[in-house]
């Protein structure tokens, strides 16, 4: 290990498992000594990770059917980050200064089987780009909503992590109309200024259902939700005839303070999904395999013409990555929230 790594490392860990929503109170962030190196596992030195909404559902331990443990109470979260490998044993398949990608953040040094690591060498125009939450809305998109040109396509939690790329997405796809909706006027202003949306149905000014037959009058083709709820039944009261529903989330019962992150009901109008013919289902990427490296390399060319964005928030410093988290499930940022350990550090962004 070389002599310039610090002898400890900071993580943050879940304190306290709290009573409804999260807040910066139930976590610590601790210091502990810089693990070592062993046999066919590497340390990387993190420059970015992850803040996601799965985090609610994986603390309030209604994990049944997701693919990831519970978090107990003295756990170190975890999720998607990406850093530049600082040690690695003899004879790993990775070198010290390569980039990868892995699911150890919320820490600024990782301890990682070099199996688990995804390296990105030059493929990204920024590596922070690889945190981008797009899968899930590309996969939607084209293996079950099967966008076609001149479809309308309504977006739920459009200001979202997934939501702000699923509306650029759907237009790359050939959709002529596409509606998003969103809690802030802020956010609805950018949506269209700045990802391209037609129209923006307001969360809490008014019904949803008026809002959205406002903006698509002649009803809505394709549906992709992150959040179900009032929104859910808005879209099905719009739906044409053969419309495609494709559930990505369940944001207003994940973010539920009545909650425990693993559930929400939402009641719908079964007629009305048999006499208009409309398809609903969830999106898994567990269930559609090859999506994530289609996606990784459509969204690579599309980010070096500047067809589509990545909105993100950076936040400086692993210190404040739990308020991050509160923010994130309060509706404060824009698209995907990411905490940037070594701000001003442009080691690995500069490979």
């Amino acid at each position: 290990m070389s002599a310039a790594l610090p002898s400890t490392t900071r993580e943050v860990r879940l304190a306290a498992i709290p009573e409804g929503l999260p807040t910066q109170e139930h976590f610590a962030v601790v210091e502990t000594p810089l693990p070592e190196v062993g046999a066919g596992r590497v340390l990387i030195r993190n420059r970015y990770f992850l803040v996601f909404p799965g985090l609610r559902t994986l603390i309030g331990g209604e994990v049944d059917g997701v693919p990831l443990p519970p978090l107990r109470s003295g756990d170190t979260l975890f999720g998607p980050a990406v850093g530049e490998v600082v040690a690695a044993p003899a004879g790993s398949a990775l070198r010290t200064g390569e980039v990868v990608a892995h699911l150890r953040g919320w820490r600024e040094y990782a301890l990682v089987e070099a199996a688990e690591c995804t390296p990105l060498e030059n493929e990204w125009p920024d590596p922070v780009s690889y945190l981008a939450q797009g899968a899930a809305a590309y996969g939607a998109l084209t293996r079950l909503a099967d966008v076609r040109a001149g479809d309308v396509v309504f977006v739920t939690g459009a200001a979202g992590a997934v939501g702000s790329l699923a509306g650029q997405i759907a237009r790359l796809l050939g959709a002529s109309r596409v509606i998003g909706s969103t809690g802030s006027p802020w956010k609805a202003e950018r949506l269209v200024s700045e990802l391209g949306y037609d129209a923006v149905v307001l969360r809490g000014v008014g019904s949803v259902a008026d809002q959205l037959a406002e903006a698509a009058p002649g009803g809505i083709d394709v549906l992709v939700d992150t959040v179900a709820g009032e929104q859910l039944r808005a879209a099905l009261g719009a739906a044409r005839q053969g419309a495609r529903f494709a559930l990505v989330g369940a944001l207003s019962g994940q973010l539920s303070a009545w909650r425990a992150g693993g559930s929400a009901p939402v009641e719908i109008d079964a007629f009305r999904l048999v006499v208009k013919g409309v398809s609903l289902r969830g999106y898994s990427g567990a269930d559609h395999p090859d999506v994530e490296r289609e996606w990784a390399g459509r969204f690579r060319e599309w980010l070096r013409s500047g067809e589509i964005g990545f909105p993100h928030t950076r936040i400086a410093g692993i210190a404040r990555a739990p308020r991050a988290l509160q923010e994130l499930i309060e509706g404060r940022h824009f698209g995907a929230v990411v905490v940037e350990l070594w701000p001003g550090d442009a080691a690995v962004a500069a490979r």
